[in-house]
């Protein structure tokens, strides 16, 4: 899951263009806009809208560690890679691309600029250029193992409650099995015999006789 895209600075586009740029009416059809960083960035995605660019080329300056030659070096990630099926017709001109680490030739971290090339070779268009860049960072090993946000919020167990006073559960748990005994013992001896309403022991108790 992508986050917010890190902080950068895009610089306006450059034209580049062969002959006298005041003399030369030719259109230009490649430009380069650059993309940079307050720190060094391990990029996960380049994010952005189209606007007429036939083809994109990603470069990238990175450091590089233990090198002799220089610490800072400029790498080919992505090579006119296409953005408009036909260079003359609208189809992908207005759409919205996403390149990923994964379709890039070189692996872009540590990464201090970016500079996109971009490249229109027909005249029907007036202009070309990207719009909305954003790029994201690729999430270290440790963020993508965070707690959950909602596993993170709940709250611990409560205390256990104070049980001081009341009787021990086992007493009470074995003086009920004692009666579901006994009344198990009871109903199995129970007679089918029926008892006269007012017969004690096969006798008439005078006090419960009523008089007419």
């Amino acid at each position: 899951m992508r986050g917010h895209p890190v902080d950068c600075v895009v610089k306006s586009p450059v034209a580049l263009q062969l002959g006298d740029v005041v003399s030369d009416s030719v259109r230009p059809g490649v430009y380069i806009t650059d993309v940079v960083f307050t720190e060094p960035v391990n990029i996960q995605e380049i994010s952005f809208k189209n606007f007429y660019t036939a083809y994109l080329t990603v470069r990238v300056l990175k450091n590089v560690e233990g090198s002799d030659e220089s610490p800072v070096k400029w790498f080919t990630c992505v090579r006119n890679y296409c953005l408009m099926s036909n260079p003359h017709t609208e189809s992908g001109s207005q759409d919205y691309f996403s390149i990923y680490r994964q379709q890039m030739t070189t692996e872009p971290d540590k990464v201090i600029t970016v500079r996109l090339i971009l490249r229109q070779p027909s005249s029907v268009w007036l202009s070309f250029n990207i719009q909305d860049i954003k790029i994201y960072s690729s999430a270290d090993e440790e963020s993508e193992r965070d707690v959950p946000s909602w596993l993170a919020t709940i709250t611990p167990a409560e205390e256990p409650v104070d049980l001081k006073g009341l009787p021990d559960p086992d007493t009470v748990s074995s003086s009920i099995q004692h009666m579901w005994a006994l009344t198990e013992i009871m109903q199995s001896s129970q007679t089918s015999a029926s008892i006269g309403r007012f017969d004690v022991d096969g006798c008439y108790d005078v006090n419960l006789l009523s008089y007419t």
